[in-house]
């Protein structure tokens, strides 16, 4: 059992006794300065020391206040616990100061504690932020200094190769996908691309192929929303999905999901070379331009999946990122490179 419970309510996340135990500090009250609920919970507070020091300017992350069905996503937080616990200090990826993971690997539940990004002047992007070709660069970088810490997927085999896992436990039936597909996210898609059967029937072929080539360490979710930028850097947050991968799964998703369509479609080969030029600096091997170029259009269906099935964002989000990544399924004849 964790030594310090992982809470399992706001209310609880916020007691200045569990937060005691946690920080190691006594802490007289908590403040909250903000609540985010996805499917897991951000919480910006602050902790004010029972000595009267200054308080602490935080934001906790866990699944507060869930359904059943929710808590089933334990092992995803989890995941992001261990990246903070075990892999932050050793790639070269500006992320928030971990303070403490609280982790119960029994109930496979998990918390973390960082310091408060936007108290220290960082801002978060956001689907909705207008992305230029230099700030896809920017973030490609941070990606490019992730995907060189390939050589600690050896000694962590909780990393695991996800698209696999996907393809073989698909979240959502053919008929619950396309219902999701034949929403608004959908409306901009051509019939071919927003057709459920077929996404789902791309993913085993993506998944072999992806585990056959080099796998990086990849962080499975490099949307927009999961960048944060100050005058110091660009950075990158939430590590649920973090993932043994092809590297073409993060970058065919990133440069699809910060860029308007129009944009992506100009820039994206340069971006392309951008990236594979900073990763052979590091002495990774990588393919050649036109093999990568065709990796990356067929991983662009990775991407396009997971907005596909998401529910719990706020729909304008959604059906930006949806229109997005299917219409680089749509130019980049995905499917069809996929045998489907």
């Amino acid at each position: 059992m964790a030594e310090t419970a992982v809470p399992q309510t706001l209310e609880a996340a916020l007691d200045p006794a569990w937060l005691s135990s946690a920080l190691g500090v006594e802490i007289g009250r908590s403040e909250s300065v903000e609540v985010i609920r996805t499917v897991a919970t951000k919480v910006r507070f602050l902790a004010h020391p029972a000595d009267g020091s200054a308080p602490l300017a935080l934001c906790l992350k866990g699944l507060l206040d869930v359904d059943e069905m929710s808590a089933r996503g334990g092992p995803t937080m989890v995941r992001e616990a261990d990246f903070y616990h075990k892999i932050a200090a050793h790639v070269a990826v500006r992320v928030p100061i971990c303070v403490k993971t609280v982790i119960d690997r029994e109930a496979q539940q998990a918390a973390v504690i960082m310091r408060d990004l936007i108290a220290d002047g960082a801002r978060f992007c956001s689907a909705l932020d207008p992305f230029t070709a230099d700030d896809a660069a920017s973030s490609l970088e941070q990606l490019a200094a992730l995907h060189a810490g390939y050589a600690l997927i050896a000694d962590h085999p909780w990393i695991s190769h996800r698209i696999t896992e996907f393809a073989q436990a698909q979240h959502m039936t053919a008929d619950q996908l396309q219902a999701l597909l034949d929403d608004p996210r959908g409306l901009t898609l051509p019939s071919a691309t927003r057709n459920a059967a077929r996404l789902l029937a791309a993913l085993s072929p993506l998944a072999e192929r992806d585990r056959a080539r080099r796998q990086f360490l990849v962080h499975g979710d490099a949307h927009a929303g999961n960048i944060f930028r100050s005058s110091a850097d660009t950075g990158l947050i939430d590590w649920q999905l973090l993932q043994a991968g092809g590297w073409a799964l993060d970058i065919a998703y990133h440069i699809a999901a910060v860029l308007p369509v129009d944009l992506a479609e100009r820039e994206e080969r340069v971006l392309l070379r951008h990236y594979l030029e900073l990763m052979r600096a590091t002495g990774a091997v990588m393919p050649d331009d036109e093999t990568a170029w065709r990796e990356y259009r067929e991983a662009c269906v990775y991407g396009f999946y997971l907005w596909s099935i998401t529910r719990r964002v706020d729909p304008p989000i959604i059906y930006e990122f949806t229109a997005r990544l299917g219409a680089a399924v749509t130019r980049h004849d995905s499917f069809a490179l996929l045998g489907v």
